[in-house]
């Protein structure tokens, strides 16, 4: 499940917060994203492994949301560049997926900053979660796509 493609429901209680904290935020390789200056979450990152776009035992999807006043900062690019390190080279997968929904910007431009490409778009993206129906872009990161970035090859090693 990309946390951002797919959109977290709007809170519309303290019991409906608690609820997303349960069912999403706190599933095994979800991370609060924390300020540095003050560690209070602003966000979360994960990866989400055998969901609609990884299906094989070596890809997973990139999911992540931000708090809207932490918008612009870097600080996405940031926690996403230790999460695929810790994909590619912890866990030795071949590739991460990751989306976005048409007309949002930030998060594309977030996925062409870590090297992510374009694959395909989905014109109609059920969000049952928002009650609605998007257009969806689709990209991908390969472990040979990462390492060419990082200056290493396919397995992590410095070249």
């Amino acid at each position: 499940m990309i946390l951002e493609t797919k959109r977290l429901p709007v809170h519309t209680s303290v019991e409906s917060s608690g609820q997303i904290i349960r069912d999403v935020l706190s599933k095994p390789g979800i991370f609060a994203i924390v300020l540095k200056e003050t560690g209070l979450p602003v966000g979360s990152i994960g990866l989400h492994f055998h969901s609609d776009l990884a299906r094989k035992d070596d890809e997973c999807e990139l999911g992540y949301w931000l708090g809207v006043p932490y918008w612009g900062r870097g600080i996405v690019p940031e926690a996403a560049r230790e999460i695929l390190r810790h994909a590619f080279e912890d866990l030795k997968l071949a590739r991460v997926w990751c989306g976005y929904y048409d007309g949002n910007t930030k998060s594309r431009r977030v996925q062409e900053k870590l090297g992510f490409t374009y694959q395909w778009t989905n014109d109609d993206t059920p969000v049952p979660q928002m009650g609605e129906t998007r257009k969806g872009h689709v990209n991908l990161l390969t472990r040979e796509a990462w390492a060419a970035r990082q200056g290493a090859d396919p397995v992590g090693e410095e070249k």
